[in-house]
């Protein structure tokens, strides 16, 4: 049985004109059967790369530049990238209308919510203050709480309304996209997911489920249902 290709969107060139991943990305794939094919930014053949695979992962990694959802510069704004930002709102803009099945991580949430017409938060400290770690000093991730609506087709993929995840984040979605639906919420009201339901397979989740799926079955179970519904989506074109 061929395993579906699953690409998945990488960090910018860094100071050495590197790119790169974490790898848990990668091995959450892997344990899910499917075959990570990485995505680096600068790539103007979107169309090519959406023929070669089954699914999608927009990765985390640094902020979208504000202006690319009307809001100005701020000082806690990191690793913009504009090749980046680029690459990665085409590639969204294609999937939405593919029908390509995608998960949304962290920044990829972000992009999503920008594309479809929404707006993020600059920095949620200044928002919501600090009863809640969205990311350990100086940028480390930390874990909190996180509650899903169990009227959501998210609670039925997750098998669970309470877990905790893995936050590392200092951002999130502000104005939500009018074709998304907000599904899951922080203890201090941080939006943590949406989902698109006149899409054919697309959630976004704002924690870092890659970081702990090794060892956390709910967790996993998001990458389980992407490389499973993109091996479905794939023998169905065949």
């Amino acid at each position: 049985m061929t395993r579906p290709r699953i690409g998945i969107t990488t960090y910018g060139r860094d100071e050495e004109n590197k790119f790169s991943l974490p790898a848990e990305y990668v091995d959450s794939v892997r344990r899910a059967g499917g075959v990570a094919v990485l995505l680096p930014p600068g790539e103007s053949s979107i169309d090519l790369w959406l023929s070669m695979l089954d699914g999608i992962i927009l990765a985390g990694g640094g902020d979208l530049d504000p202006g690319c959802y009307g809001a100005d510069m701020h000082e806690t704004v990191y690793m913009v990238d504009e090749e980046r930002d680029q690459c990665e709102l085409d590639l969204a803009r294609s999937v939405l209308d593919s029908g390509l099945p995608t998960l949304g991580i962290c920044r990829g949430t972000q992009v999503i919510n920008v594309v479809l017409g929404g707006t993020l938060h600059t920095h949620l400290p200044e928002v919501y203050g600090e009863s809640i770690a969205h990311r350990a000093p100086p940028r480390e991730p930390t874990p909190h709480s996180v509650s899903v609506d169990e009227s959501s087709r998210l609670v039925n993929l997750l098998g669970a309304s309470t877990f905790d995840a893995a936050s590392w984040h200092h951002q999130s979605i502000k104005d939500v996209a009018p074709t998304l639906e907000v599904v899951a919420h922080a203890p201090d009201g941080v939006i943590e997911a949406v989902e698109k339901h006149d899409h054919p397979w697309l959630y976004a989740v704002q924690w870092h489920p890659e970081i702990t799926a090794a060892k956390d079955a709910i967790q996993q179970r998001l990458f389980d249902a992407l490389v499973e519904v993109s091996r479905t989506r794939r023998d169905g074109c065949a």
